[in-house]
């Protein structure tokens, strides 16, 4: 079997992949996403990071390309920044959060990459959100740990996501009524 062709980033970079995929080193990559539990749960996090916007002075972007090297991109199902960040076509500045939400197929250990990829970057907080499991971590270079209080918080800000909240939420969204 022919080993796959690289791809240039700039060929990368100028395509339109449904849903977008992330790039490493000339590979394009695949996400798992466009099941409802993990669309839902997109939808509720940033239209709650978008409600905040005029205290937080944040802005919620879905699917958005990040460049975490010069020859990586990902994109995370959430990522965050700050109002004041530079508005490129592809975020190059570390935000100041990513959020992954796991589909049905993903697994932690190939999420601890994409997790040293935004670390490396510089991004101080990334989050895991488990819709089916109702589970949420801190991700980290060192793996991921549920916070103690059932509230993910972003230190040094007022963020704080109340776990119960969120996924009563999506229990609602979840009901037959609501299909």
């Amino acid at each position: 079997m022919p080993a796959a062709s690289l791809i240039p980033v700039d060929e990368y970079l100028r395509t339109t992949y449904r849903p977008d995929c992330d790039y490493i080193d000339g590979h394009v990559i695949g996400r798992n996403a466009g099941e409802r539990p993990h669309g839902r749960l997109q939808v509720i996090l940033g239209a709650l990071f978008l409600t905040h916007f005029d205290t937080w002075k944040l802005v919620p972007l879905l699917a958005q390309r990040v460049q975490v090297s010069g020859s990586r991109y990902r994109v995370p199902d959430i990522c965050v920044v700050r109002a004041s960040d530079p508005a490129d076509n592809i975020v190059m500045v570390p935000p100041l959060l990513c959020i992954e939400i796991l589909s049905s197929e993903d697994r932690f250990s190939r999420l601890q990459e994409r997790v040293n990829d935004f670390a490396g970057m510089g991004v101080a907080n990334i989050w895991v959100l488990d819709p089916w499991e109702r589970t949420a971590y801190y991700a980290s270079t060192r793996g991921f740990t549920q916070p103690d209080d059932g509230t993910l918080r972003v230190n040094g800000t007022p963020i704080a996501i109340k776990l119960a909240d969120i996924f009563a939420q999506l229990d609602k969204l979840s009901t037959p009524a609501a299909r």
